[in-house]
C-alpha cells in the first residue's frame, strides 16, 4: 500500500499527524531510532516496542555490504531478518558515500568506491539503490542523492559547486523514481525525495521545484548538520521547511539535538532521525529534561539520585547516577544498554509531549517551558 498522511491538528506551523504505512501507523512528529546494521545499538526489538518506538531507520549502504542482499532476501526483507514488526525507513546510501571522502569517485552514472570492509571495487547508482531498498522491503525508501558538502578542500562550498551537486541529485532523483516505478511496490512501499542545495536558498528552491515535478510520497531536507554553523542550518531550515507540501510528510534528515527537533517542529517538520541519543549514550552523555548529564564526571561517583527524577524510563526508575557512573568507569556493557534505554525514552517521550501540546494548542508555551528547563541544568 502507499502511505496515507493526515494532519490531525496544527498550532502555528507545528503539526500533529498520522502516517499510515504497510507495517503500521506512525504518529507525528516522530523520532526514528537509527538501526545502521539492522539493529539499534544495544537494543532488542521488543525493548524498542516497549519504549513505543513506532518506526526505525535502516542503512542501505551498510546492509548492502554486510550481510548482503542474498541473506536479507532469504528472509524476504529487513523486517523479518531483524524481527521488527513495525514500519521501517531506509536511507539511500548517499550520505554514506559522501562520508567516504577521497575513497569515492562521483560520475553522472553513480559512485564508484572501494569497500571499506575488504577494498572491493563497488558501484552504486540510483537504480541499484532502489533495487537494494526493494530487497530490504522498507515502508519508506529514499532517493539516491549526493549530499552536498559544506566544506570542499577546507573551504566553504561555492554556489556553483553546491548548484552542480544539487542538479546531479535532481537527475538521480528522476532516475530513482523511474526505477522505483518500474519495479513496483516491491521497491519499498513509498519513495521520498530529498531537497539539497547547500547553504543557498535559491538552490533549495530550485531543488524543491524539481522534486515537485517528479512527485513523491514525502519530502526530506538533506545536507544539513554536515559541519555548517548552527545559524546557517536554522536559516536554511526556516526558509525551506514551510515550502514543503502541506499534504505530505516532511522529514529532516540526520538532525539532531533536542533543541534542534523542537525548533524544526515549530517550522512544520514531521519526521527526524539521528544517531545522537544512541551514540552519546554509549559515551556516558545523557539527555534529560534539565539539560545534559555527563556520567564520567566524578561528581556523580556517590550521587544516589536518578538521572532525571521526572523521567519514567526503566533506567531512571531503577538505578542511581552513582551506579551508572560506575558502569561507565568500568566499561560495563550494561551501562551502555541502560544509558541507551534512557536516551531513546527521552527522545520518544519528547515527541509524545510535543504531539500532545500541538493537539491541545499550547505548543508555544510548551516550547518556552522546554527551553527554560533545559537551560536550568542538572
Amino acid at each position: 500500500m502507499s502511505l496515507t498522511f493526515d494532519v490531525l491538528a496544527s498550532d502555528g506551523s507545528a503539526r500533529a499527524g498520522r502516517l499510515t504505512l504497510t507495517h503500521g501507523r506512525v504518529d507525528t512528529p516522530v523520532f526514528m531510532p537509527v538501526g545502521t546494521y539492522g539493529a539499534v545499538k544495544a537494543m532488542a526489538p521488543d525493548e524498542l516496542v516497549a519504549l513505543e518506538a513506532q518506526i526505525i531507520l535502516g542503512n542501505t549502504f551498510h546492509l548492502w555490504l554486510r550481510p548482503g542482499m542474498d541473506v536479507i532476501g532469504a528472509h524476504k526483507g529487513l523486517h523479518r531478518f531483524m524481527n521488527w514488526p513495525r514500519p521501517l525507513l531506509t536511507d539511500s546510501g548517499g550520505f554514506q558515500v559522501y562520508s567516504l571522502g577521497a575513497m569515492r569517485k562521483i560520475s553522472e552514472e553513480g559512485v564508484q568506491f572501494a569497500s571499506p570492509i575488504n577494498g572491493d571495487r563497488l558501484f552504486l547508482t540510483p537504480e541499484e539503490s532502489m533495487r537494494i531498498q526493494g530487497a530490504l522491503n522498507s515502508d519508506i525508501a529514499m532517493v539516491f542523492d549526493e549530499c552536498t558538502p559544506y566544506l570542499i578542500d577546507q573551504r566553504v562550498a561555492t554556489a556553483d559547486e553546491a548548484g552542480t551537486s544539487m542538479r546531479l541529485s535532481l537527475r538521480w532523483a528522476q532516475r530513482s523514481a523511474a526505477e522505483f516505478n518500474r519495479v513496483g511496490a516491491g521497491c519499498g512501499n513509498n519513495l521520498f525525495g530529498i531537497v539539497q542545495g547547500g547553504m543557498f536558498e535559491t538552490l533549495r528552491d530550485e531543488s524543491l521545484a524539481g522534486l515537485l515535478e517528479i512527485d513523491f510520497h514525502g519530502y526530506a531536507i538533506g545536507g544539513l548538520s554536515v559541519g555548517e554553523p548552527k545559524e546557517d542550518m536554522l536559516r536554511i531550515l526556516t526558509h525551506t521547511a514551510p515550502q514543503l507540501p502541506v499534504n505530505a510528510p516532511r522529514y529532516l534528515m540526520g538532525v539532531g539535538t533536542p533543541e534542534d527537533l523542537i525548533a524544526a517542529i515549530a517550522l512544520g517538520i514531521d519526521m527526524f532521525d539521528c544517531v545522537l541519543p544512541t551514540r552519546n549514550a554509549r559515551n556516558g552523555w545523557l539527555f534529560t529534561r534539565f539539560g545534559d548529564l555527563k556520567l564520567r564526571n566524578s561528581r556523580y561517583r556517590a550521587d544516589v539520585a536518578p538521572l532525571d527524577e521526572t523521567c519514567g524510563c526503566p533506567t531512571c526508575r531503577s538505578f542511581s547516577r552513582s551506579y551508572l557512573h560506575h558502569l561507565q568507569q568500568v566499561n560495563e556493557i550494561l551501562g551502555a544498554r541502560l544509558n541507551t534505554i534512557h536516551n531513546l525514552y527521552y527522545y520518544l517521550d519528547l515527541m509524545r509531549q510535543t504531539r500532545a501540546a500541538i493537539v491541545e494548542h499550547r505548543f508555544a508555551a510548551f516550547q518556552a517551558d522546554f527551553a527554560r528547563d533545559r537551560a536550568r541544568g542538572i
